[in-house]
């Protein structure tokens, strides 16, 4: 390795079912079992039982997570997942493999899951860590197959290993960055305009998801969210915010807009220190929701969090 290479590694493996799958995951975990390196398996369930089978007593020594748990909302895997196996062993080298995209993860998931591919790119520039991410090249919509090749500057197929042409991070960052989906009907969203109200904002938040159907825990977080990403907005934004509520069907959703701009791409997925004060509301708003989306541009800065009941 040369003086200035990155000693980061962030290849996408794409497979075509389980003998590909394993073929591709097993090496990577027993390479880093006889190495003595710390490695985490982080993949939908499915894919963490056949792995865990094929290891069989080797499973043991690896930190298994399913994540469709630990990565419903894709905002919370780098900071509670990623960044929390590697930062527990910050001597290096780490591996770990991390599935977060699969085939029924929702249209409007997707833009958050495929930001947090771009992202790891930053979060962990300069760290020795290898994170191998799979992707299901036979379920997979052929729009996230190119975009897997925009996030990871390596491929892996049943072809060998080869740099991605394709590479541009950044420019996934920015591509993603969209104006949120559309809210429901206006007689279905409750709205506090322009406000600095945080109690008011609470009681509200706390009414409505009561009677979206949340349980009292979920609305406990619900009012908590609400809290933080107002108070966001009034020390950080425009010194207030919009904020407005609605739900159905299962989900509840809550917003809050206001007139900053947010420059910091990796906003709310930096893991909190023991030694920092300030500065964790936005992080606790991804590990507290199911969902969260974030649009930033001329017009001001939204945040979305969903809970599903």
């Amino acid at each position: 390795m040369s003086a200035t290479a990155d000693p980061f590694v962030h290849p996408a493996l794409l497979y075509r079912g389980a003998a590909e799958y394993l073929a591709g995951t097993v090496p990577f975990v027993c390479d880093a079992l006889a190495a003595d390196e710390p490695v985490a398996v982080a993949v939908p369930g499915p894919n963490l039982e056949l792995l865990r089978r094929e290891l069989g007593a080797d499973a043991g020594r690896v930190r298994l997570l399913d994540m469709t748990d630990a990565g419903r909302n894709p905002g919370r895997i780098i900071p509670r997942v990623l960044r929390a196996f590697a930062d527990a062993h910050p001597a290096g080298p780490v591996r770990i493999i991390g599935e977060p995209i699969w085939a029924t993860r929702s249209a409007v998931e997707y833009p958050a899951c495929v930001q947090h591919e771009a992202l790891i790119n930053l979060a962990f520039a300069g760290r020795d860590v290898t994170i191998l991410c799979p992707y299901d090249v036979e379920r997979l919509d052929p729009v996230v197959l190119a975009d897997a090749e925009a996030t990871h500057p390596v491929l892996i197929d049943a072809a060998g290993r080869r740099t991605s042409t394709a590479y541009a991070p950044g420019e996934v960052i920015a591509r993603y960055n969209r104006p949120l989906p559309p809210r429901p009907a206006p007689d279905r969203v409750v709205e506090l305009a322009n406000t600095t109200d945080l109690a008011a904002a609470r009681a509200l938040a706390h009414i409505r998801a009561a009677r979206s159907g949340l349980s009292a825990d979920q609305v406990a977080d619900v009012e908590m969210v609400v809290t933080e990403l107002l108070s966001n907005s009034i020390e950080h934004g425009s010194g207030t915010g919009t904020v407005r509520f609605w739900g159905g069907d299962g989900e509840f959703a809550c917003e809050v807009h206001d007139k900053g701009i947010i420059a910091d791409p990796l906003v709310g997925r930096h893991p909190a220190t023991p030694q920092q004060p300030r500065g964790r509301g936005l992080l606790l708003v991804h590990y507290l929701a199911d969902l969260v989306l974030l649009h930033t541009g001329d017009d001001g800065t939204t945040f979305r969090a969903y809970f599903h009941a």
